[in-house]
């Protein structure tokens, strides 16, 4: 019992910090890393505001602590 009690406090504190806000830009990086693989030859992704979301469909990513969204547009 003396060691359940910090593994669980240990588990926790580890459970937070999985759970942190992503910065934008270094998320909007993993999404180009990803799109890039798919050889998707034209395309966009924009930082914006929630507020300024059009289309909820073009939604690939929530960052900054879900105040921003990252928007994909596939080009041509």
């Amino acid at each position: 019992m003396q060691r359940l009690i910090p593994a669980l406090a240990l588990m926790l504190l580890a459970g937070g910090a999985l759970a942190a806000p992503k910065p934008c830009e270094e998320l909007k990086q993993e999404i180009e890393v990803k799109i890039q693989a798919n050889n998707v030859p034209s395309y966009t992704l924009e930082i914006v505001p929630n507020a300024d979301v059009q289309d909820q469909s073009m939604v690939v990513g929530s960052c900054d602590g879900g105040t921003k969204k990252i928007i994909y547009q596939r080009n041509g």
